[in-house]
């Protein structure tokens, strides 16, 4: 039996244990229940709670100034020490006009910095792919 219980980035019955490597020949992610969105209400500096291992965050769409950094919250109890969280820039911005980073972590949230590189002031609802590389 392959491959028959889904359990958010692999199978139930897949024994990866002991494994130093997964090795696959298409696709490695995660399923759609382990997916999810969340949006800030009212400014680009509100903490979002959103607890998936993968998802968007649309940002508000409040102006943020010319070689300005903001700082805002993502809780997310899926986030433990050990793990490390990626992130970029998906849609809702001008291209190349924004940097994105995780600035801290801690268990259970991380604190994610958006900075407009552009010339000029920009008032966008970005919207911010991420994901959790569990680190067991």
């Amino acid at each position: 039996m392959a491959n028959t219980q889904a359990i958010g980035v692999a199978f139930l019955d897949q024994d990866i244990r002991g494994a130093d490597f997964v090795y696959v020949d298409s696709e490695l992610g995660y399923t759609a229940a382990a997916q999810g969105t969340v949006t800030q209400g009212v400014s680009k500096a509100e903490p979002v709670t959103l607890n998936k291992s993968a998802g968007q965050i649309v940002m508000n769409g409040a102006t943020l100034n010319a070689a300005t950094n903001v700082t805002f919250t993502l809780n997310n109890s899926t986030i433990s020490a050990r793990d490390v969280t990626i992130l970029n820039v998906a849609a809702g911005a001008t291209a190349g006009a924004y940097n994105c980073w995780i600035s801290s972590k801690a268990t259970g949230s991380c604190t994610i910095t958006v900075r407009n590189i552009s010339g000029g002031n920009l008032s966008e609802a970005i919207t911010i792919n991420f994901a959790v590389i569990h680190c067991l």
